[in-house]
């Protein structure tokens, strides 16, 4: 393993402390390892806030700012942070509004946003919780409650915090970010796994010639192993899982991010696009919203994922509204 840090044991507290001193006039970070949103000062709405394991950069962190998050709690390497530390965050985010907590679907970030909600129902904050469940790959969309949490926490951070920022109300936010929530689906495909930057474990193993497509953020089997494809086959095979789990038909309109997931190059991620572009042209679907680049990263894992949303006038407004978050600046009126 060669990375460029210092001692382990201080990873993410040092890397916080850089953060915000690369974006002082966006975030401040509040102990215990939260950034919070310096825009709050004064705020009169719903506040969003989300939690994760630290070493996915730019998620989540890079995402805190006017228009989108509010607080991120963070984690260890890969690992979520404790109830008290979600709590906390909700606490410096709500501005007597209430609070949209955001939660991938992981275990351990799931039982401190059940703890957190339970507890601010104790002590007078309103919080609503919203779930990303968007890998396909791990159970069909009937059985949704067993499906991973991946990229597509960061389509809701964007539309939920836009929803808030034009004064919609906590029950009117929460019901936007589910209907995105219930309306989107994620596959993701691996060819080289990343190294735990702390312990240098190899999370996922490859042959030279490998890919798996269903390979979960920190290296989950998804049981799609098979030999590597050209970007227009891979985008082809995962785009029509992808629409078929939607059910996805002509004239409709979706959402279209392929996010890298650490060193895939934007070369590689700009040639899966065109595919994933020339899918939805032949079946008539018309991409209204659409990102690339490296959103949600597993530190130098190669690999992609592609995010596709079923979208609507509403949803594509707020999308496009302005925010001002560090790693996703959308000016007014572009």
């Amino acid at each position: 393993m060669k990375k460029f840090i210092n001692d382990p044991a201080d990873l993410v507290d040092e890397l916080l402390e850089g953060y915000a001193l690369a974006y002082p006039d966006a975030v401040t970070i509040e102990e215990p390892r939260i950034v919070l949103n310096r825009g709050l000062e004064g705020a009169d709405r719903v506040a969003i806030v989300s939690i994760g394991g630290s070493g996915h950069e730019p998620c989540a962190c890079g995402y805190v700012g006017d228009g989108m998050l509010d607080a991120f709690a963070a984690g260890d390497i890969f690992v979520a942070p404790g109830a008290d530390e979600t709590f906390r965050a909700v606490s410096l985010a709500d501005r007597g509004k209430g609070v949209l907590l955001v939660i991938l679907n992981h275990a351990g970030d799931l039982i401190s946003g059940r703890a957190t909600v339970e507890r601010c129902a104790g002590c007078g904050i309103d919080v609503r919780m919203v779930v990303v469940q968007d890998d396909i790959s791990t159970a069909p969309r009937t059985d949704s409650d067993n499906r991973r949490g991946l990229v597509g926490c960061v389509p809701i951070y964007k539309i939920a915090g836009a929803a808030a920022a034009q004064g919609m109300s906590l029950d009117e936010v929460a019901a936007i970010a589910q209907r995105l929530a219930d309306q989107m689906a994620t596959l993701a495909v691996g060819v080289r796994g990343a190294t735990h930057p702390v312990s240098g474990k190899l999370l996922a193993e490859f042959g030279e010639d490998d890919m798996e497509i269903g390979m979960g953020q920190h290296g989950e089997e998804g049981g799609g192993r098979m030999r590597l494809r050209s970007a227009d086959d891979t985008a082809r095979i995962m785009m029509g899982s992808l629409l078929a789990d939607l059910g996805i038909t002509a004239g409709e309109k979706v959402l279209l991010m392929v996010n890298g997931m650490g060193s895939t190059t934007m070369m590689e991620l700009l040639l899966v696009f065109r595919g994933c572009m020339r899918v939805l042209g032949e079946r008539s679907v018309e991409a209204v919203a659409r990102k690339v680049g490296n959103v949600l990263t597993v530190q130098e894992a190669a690999g992609f994922q592609i995010n596709l949303i079923r979208m609507d006038d509403e949803l594509a407004s707020l999308w496009n509204a302005p925010s001002s978050a560090p790693f996703f600046t959308v000016r007014s009126g572009s």
